[in-house]
């Protein structure tokens, strides 16, 4: 918990980030943004989770935060994607299945086609055009169809779809009736059935996943504008305006105060590349994903499922702390002297390989050493959620500078590496809660109202330059289009065994 000193005398706002693994707030002054105190629960992990795990989260980092008695204002950001199934009277129908969960691969694929009619080409171009993004097994709308064709039952009990920030905002502000939900465009435009263009839910996608009779009823949360207060509750024994909170990626961005040509790349969990746009983004090729953010504006994004537990995973087997492999990798030339590491530890969302495995390739006598592999993790790391800003690129988006965050980001070998291997200088801001700061924004915005979000003091960053080698980036390309080409042939012929 952080302390302000006699900030306490000024109005508070409450920005809270409901992510994969755990729940942080932080409480923040309405005027300047001066971070007042925080807190943080952790709670289970996994790929589903009853939602009421996310509720007792909040309560712990709301008693960690020393409570809400002097915020005026609250919005909740969260972990996007996730389904959460409720009934008529708002009980949850079964676990929620969040974004990071791979079991509808198979149904991302046959959705691709039948918007194709068969032709999978076809199928992504409409796909991108109607709804701003390609489906894989991450969106919303796959997993309603899994749970169409493997939980028919619970299907039929579902009254309500919500995502996780609408479901958490929603048990703190009333809970009990489902028309009442609520949700932001940023948090809509992943679901897979609502284009942030045209600002509307498509039910007839819904009714291609889970039938007609279940997209002409079911409750979708109604979605408001981007500093609209959607009600005044009392949360924890306070009564306080709430805001319609936003996906994780956009409430970063916002709390970044992120500038056009500026991307950033967030290196937790998943690694993600996002930038704001004017514009809306198509790419028929699925790579980016033509979310909102949470200004009304748009967030291209990619989204990567392998980051930084990829070197969490070579750092426990090389028996070496943050710092010992941070000085171990800077120690190694850049290119590892030929070793390649393929990141794909937990298949991989971008490219869509959702079976995929990681490997060390190139490796020889003289270059398997500890440097050179910690080294060579980085290196595969940052190629893989390089991976978005190449998309990005080649549809004409201009990127001049990158914002890296995340836990991932903390590494003094990952921000030095970065630059040689992506090729764009990189600026590391001050570290904070970027999403929850976010939502503590838009908690104030809400309060305040007004045109365009609150102009807080800017935060410090540090910046890092290197020279660009560029044969890093072409050496994992080649090694990896070798492994995609055969995974999709694999995949194809898994395919065609279900299929048939």
């Amino acid at each position: 918990m952080v302390l302000g000193g006699n900030m306490s005398i000024h109005k508070l706002v409450a920005g809270v980030d409901s992510s994969t693994q755990s729940c942080k707030i932080v409480i923040r002054d309405l005027k300047t943004g001066a971070l007042v105190r925080s807190g943080s629960a952790k709670h289970g992990r996994g790929t589903e989770i009853n939602p009421y795990v996310w509720r007792n989260a909040f309560d712990e980092a709301v008693k960690q935060a020393g409570g809400l008695d002097d915020v005026v204002a609250i919005s909740i950001a969260g972990q996007q994607h996730g389904m959460v199934a409720l009934d008529n009277n708002g009980n949850v129908v079964r676990d929620a299945i969040l974004w990071n969960d791979t079991r509808s691969a198979i149904d991302a694929y046959e959705l691709i086609n039948e918007f194709g009619n068969g032709s999978t080409e076809n199928g992504k171009l409409k796909w991108a055009k109607s709804v701003g993004s390609v489906p894989v097994a991450s969106l919303t709308i796959t997993k309603l169809r899994w749970m169409n064709r493997e939980e028919p039952d619970n299907l039929k009990r579902t009254a309500a779809i919500a995502l996780p920030h609408d479901w958490l905002t929603w048990v703190l502000k009333d809970g009990k009736d489902i028309n009442t939900l609520t949700t932001d465009r940023s948090e809509a435009s992943g679901t897979g059935y609502f284009s942030s263009e045209d600002n509307e839910y498509k039910r007839s996608i819904i009714s291609m996943a889970a039938g007609y009779d279940f997209a002409s009823k079911v409750v979708l949360p109604r979605v408001v504008g981007p500093h609209e207060c959607i009600g005044e509750s009392n949360i924890c024994g306070v009564n306080m305006k709430i805001g319609p909170g936003a996906g994780d990626n956009a409430a970063a961005a916002l709390g970044l105060g992120l500038k056009p040509g500026e991307v950033v790349l967030s290196i937790g969990t998943s690694g993600v590349v996002s930038l704001v746009s004017k514009v809306p983004i198509h790419d028929s090729k699925g790579y980016v994903t033509g979310f909102a953010d949470a200004t009304g504006n748009y967030l291209p994004l990619v989204c990567t499922l392998n980051a930084s537990r990829v070197i969490d995973s070579f750092r426990q087997i090389l028996h070496m702390t943050h710092e010992e492999f941070s000085h171990s990798a800077l120690c190694a030339p850049p290119g590892s002297e030929g070793l390649v590491v393929l990141p794909y530890f937990e298949g991989e969302r971008t490219p869509n390989l959702p079976d995929a495995t990681g490997a060390i390739h190139g490796v020889t006598c003289e270059n398997f050493t500890p440097s050179n592999i910690a080294r060579a993790a980085i290196e595969g790391m940052l190629c893989g959620v390089g991976v978005g800003i190449k998309a990005m690129t080649s549809l004409g988006m201009k990127v001049n500078k990158i914002n890296l965050i995340g836990g991932g980001a903390q590494s003094e070998a990952v921000r030095r590496i970065a630059p040689c291997v992506l090729g764009l200088p990189v600026s590391v801001p001050e570290y904070s809660e970027y999403v929850a700061d976010g939502a503590s924004k838009q908690a104030a915005w809400v309060y305040c109202g007004g045109s365009e979000p609150p102009e807080w003091v800017p935060r410090l960053s540090s910046e890092y330059i290197g020279d660009y080698v560029p044969f890093i980036a072409e050496r994992f390309n080649e090694v990896s289009e070798r492994f995609i080409t055969r995974s999709e042939a694999v995949d194809c012929m898994a395919i065609d065994t279900i299929k048939h």
